[in-house]
């Protein structure tokens, strides 16, 4: 049979004849790539269960391997090693070795969800893969991420404010990841801002950066926030941490 996705096959597992002729059949080029066979022991058969109490990786087991998400993917199209439906395969065996090969570009995932729209299966693939760039991350397979910097500095404000202002969470982003505070692109956009946007709506942009204005009332609210999202990051650990026979799904 012919062999897709032959990239995901290791090289010393793949056999090659360049002329190979089966019964008087000169199959060459075609039909002539044979594929060792691979014992697998070190899966985890636990492992889809952990992924499941990471947010987006709820529907994880209900993926039958259609391929609708890897064929409508956005970085797909521009990098064919990036690929959800073997990702979201690879959980559901338990097989995270294979996973931690492709570490480095799970997280460039763009959240375009048009994987996730076109799932007849709800399974949400563009949160299973931000769930498995976390999990990453929580096993230190991988530092602290510009995602997960992104996310911490726009809960901040959340939490100190009751509201977001973009240019700040920008501007504390870009320097707490010791990027240049004058990108190109950046400059490119102030541009358009300038030429497009009455001066009134910039004046209050501008001020808006130097005082932080905060929602009515807030007060303690942004750290009652703060104390109910630790405790279920730390009610989803435990989940995680749970002996498999503990569990009932």
């Amino acid at each position: 049979m012919a062999i897709h996705e032959k990239t995901l096959i290791d090289a010393d597992r793949l056999q090659t004849s360049d002329n190979l002729v089966l019964d008087g059949v000169d199959v060459s080029g075609h039909w002539n790539t044979m594929v060792l066979p691979r014992y697998l022991t070190d899966y985890d058969t636990d492992f889809a269960r952990q992924i499941r109490t990471f947010a987006g990786g709820e529907n994880v087991h209900r993926c039958w391997q259609c391929g609708s998400c890897t064929n409508s993917c956005t970085v797909y199209a521009q990098n064919t090693d990036f690929n959800p439906r073997y990702w979201i395969y690879l959980t559901n065996l338990g097989l995270k070795n294979d996973i931690l090969k492709d570490k480095d570009i799970i997280w460039t995932c763009v959240s375009c969800n048009r994987c996730t729209n076109i799932c007849p299966k709800d399974v949400k693939p563009e949160g299973v893969m931000k769930a498995l760039a976390h999990w990453l991350e929580e096993e230190g397979h991988t530092p602290e991420t510009r995602s997960s910097i992104f996310d911490n500095e726009f809960l901040g404000q959340v939490y100190e404010t009751g509201r977001i202002e973009d240019t700040r969470v920008l501007i504390n982003f870009l320097r707490k990841t010791n990027q240049s505070l004058t990108p190109p692109w950046l400059i490119e956009i102030g541009k358009r801002m300038s030429k497009y946007l009455p001066i009134g709506f910039l004046t209050h942009m501008g001020l808006h950066l130097v005082f932080k204005p905060r929602t009515k009332s807030w007060g303690r609210t942004g750290e009652v926030l703060r104390e109910y999202v630790r405790e279920q990051k730390e009610i989803a650990r435990k989940a995680r941490a749970m002996p498999k026979e503990a569990v009932h799904v």
